[in-house]
């Protein structure tokens, strides 16, 4: 690319000098690392032994390294070629830890292999899925998954399962105390305080869970008896399946899709000066390559994988977003998985302390679902399908009976805010659909024409579709100013009929009326023909319309004209 946007130095096709590679690699592991805290919950929930554990963490990491290589470097019709690799995924960990807590992590292996399928299915199908999975329903995915992190951190810091159980009171102090480091560094802290909070914070919660006995001292032996170096051990690996989690799993399949498709897209705009929309052929790609990351994972005996929010806004803050980093990132990550001692040193973190680092990604996590929604126009329709499964995906954490006319076999996979709150998300958007037309129309007459009701036509209209407001602002102009203009000219006659039709991907609106046809002139007149021609000023609104749309057309049939607009969406 000829030009960066401000504040990129290295972009996407760009070769970094190799100082810059390796540190950059460097700190995007640092921030990968955090998200070790997932499997340990993972490993621990199973009752697995520290040995597993360790094994658990090496297994995930060769997995990061591969899933990362998969997404950088296009290969067939796998990988984005940005950098945005995986980390631990929130996404997968809730149904995770419904299945550890089988005491089987096969049962997690095998369910993650069958999710990583499903959203290498998703993949191919996207285009087709953008009615069912809108802005809104891709937000509220992200907000319940935040949620029901929040929630499993707590759970993880009181160590009990239960709201009305009395914590231990050094353990929520500790809990507590972690949880307002990370907070106090994110906030006032600068550079690589803030970017490794989490990191930071993790540690100085090791150190006083040290100072307040809550280290185990048989697992501190075990940390200092292992080796540095060691092949990773494949000894827990094993494959299972479980009908009763597939709905829980393959639900993550589709939220880890959608966090692809968000962070190619950040990826894209933070690479490319003048960005319009989204590349879907890069996004499938991507979302190719995640699943096929997560059925790797599932394969060496890892829990599920996904690309990293993080990792894109780190390479967008430093403004180093070169795919090579991607090099870099999968050689420190494999080197890693050769050291047992880091699975171990994660597998002894107090469970307070892990709680406050779940507890604080959530709070970002709910954020960013809060963002994606508002993002488009919402009418009373989108507003009750957020409400009511925001509602409902808390009701079932706070009253879990609600769920008693489910089997039991089914309630432990329904029983989470993520599951139930998207499904009851994803059945009132197919519902509400019915009956939402996606062309309307009005008419104006030539003597009533109201810019305010025209505006409002467009408001309604674009909250029901769904709309970006950056797409409706400029359709309400091209829409206010022509009429306008037809009126004002005396180039319509009679009354003029409006039509609005929206889909996905396109805006579009025509304008038909009896009279002549108007120009669209692709120059701007000059001063002097706006002045001394009649049609000077009418040139120059026509040529000001183009400007605000993607595509403009004027044509004549019979007595009968028509001015068109297309916004791309």
């Amino acid at each position: 690319m000829s030009h960066k946007p401000a504040g990129l130095i290295y972009g996407v096709d760009d070769i970094p000098p190799l100082g810059v590679n390796i540190l950059s690699g460097l700190q995007q592991v640092g921030l990968m690392s955090i998200f070790l805290v997932y499997p340990v919950l993972i490993a621990q929930a199973a009752g697995s032994s520290p040995e597993v554990t360790a094994a658990l963490v090496s297994a995930t990491l060769v997995a990061l390294a591969v899933g990362t290589l998969l997404q950088v470097v296009t290969i067939g019709p796998f990988g984005s070629g940005y950098l945005c690799q995986p980390s631990p995924s929130v996404v997968y960990i809730v149904p995770s830890l419904v299945a550890a807590h089988t005491g089987d992590l096969s049962v997690v292996f095998g369910m993650t292999m069958l999710a990583g399928l499903f959203e290498m299915a998703l993949a191919r199908v996207l285009p087709r899925l953008r009615p069912l999975f809108t802005p809104e329903i891709t937000g509220l995915v992200v907000l319940m998954a935040g949620i029901s992190v929040g929630v499993v951190g707590l759970r993880t810091a009181l160590r009990s399962s239960h709201a009305d159980s009395v914590p231990d009171q050094v353990d929520l102090l500790l809990g507590l105390g972690t949880l307002g480091l990370m907070v106090a560094l994110n906030v006032w802290g600068r550079g690589g305080l803030r970017v490794f909070s989490v990191l930071i914070g993790l540690a100085a919660g090791y150190l006083a869970g040290w100072a307040l006995g809550r280290l185990d001292a048989h697992e501190l032996v075990q940390v200092a008896a292992a080796p540095l170096i060691a092949a990773p051990a494949l000894g827990h690996v094993g494959w299972s399946f479980d009908a009763g989690l597939a709905v829980p799993f393959l639900i993550a399949a589709v939220a880890a899709a959608l966090k692809v498709i968000g962070n190619v897209t950040i990826s894209q705009k933070a690479n490319q000066v003048g960005w319009v929309r989204a590349d879907m052929r890069s996004i499938s790609r991507g979302v190719l390559a995640d699943g096929l990351g997560s059925v790797v994972a599932g394969a060496i005996g890892s829990a599920g994988i996904n690309s990293s929010t993080g990792a894109v806004g780190l390479a967008t803050a430093t403004g180093v977003a070169s795919r090579r980093i991607g090099w870099s990132v999968a050689g420190l990550l494999l080197l890693f998985a050769f050291v047992p001692k880091l699975g171990l040193l994660f597998n002894s973190i107090p469970r307070p302390v892990l709680g406050a680092a779940l507890v604080f990604s959530s709070t970002f996590i709910v954020i960013n679902g809060l963002v994606i929604m508002t993002s488009r126009l919402l009418d009373s329709r989108k507003t009750l399908v957020i409400g009511l499964a925001i509602v409902f995906g808390l009701a079932v954490e706070i009253f879990p009976g609600l769920l008693v006319v489910l089997p039991a076999a089914l309630r432990p996979s329904f029983g989470n805010s993520l599951v139930f709150g998207t499904l009851v998300g994803l059945g009132l958007n197919l519902l509400f659909r019915i009956g939402l037309r996606r062309s309307v129309s009005m008419t104006v007459g030539p003597g009533a024409i109201d810019p305010d009701a025209l505006d409002q036509f467009l408001d309604v209209q674009g909250a029901a579709w769904g709309a970006r407001h950056d797409v409706i602002e400029r359709a309400k102009f091209n829409l206010v100013q022509s009429i306008e203009t037809l009126v004002s000219s005396r180039v319509a006659s009679g009354p003029l009929e409006i039509e609005a039709s929206f889909d996905e991907f396109n805006l579009d609106l025509r304008v038909s009326y009896e009279g002549e046809q108007l120009d669209l002139p692709e120059q701007r007149p000059t001063i002097e023909e706006i002045i001394e021609s009649d049609a000077g000023e009418r040139r120059l609104a026509g040529f000001l319309l183009r400007q605000f749309a993607d595509r403009v057309t004027s044509r004549r049939a019979g007595s009968r004209a028509t001015v068109g607009f297309h916004f791309d969406h």
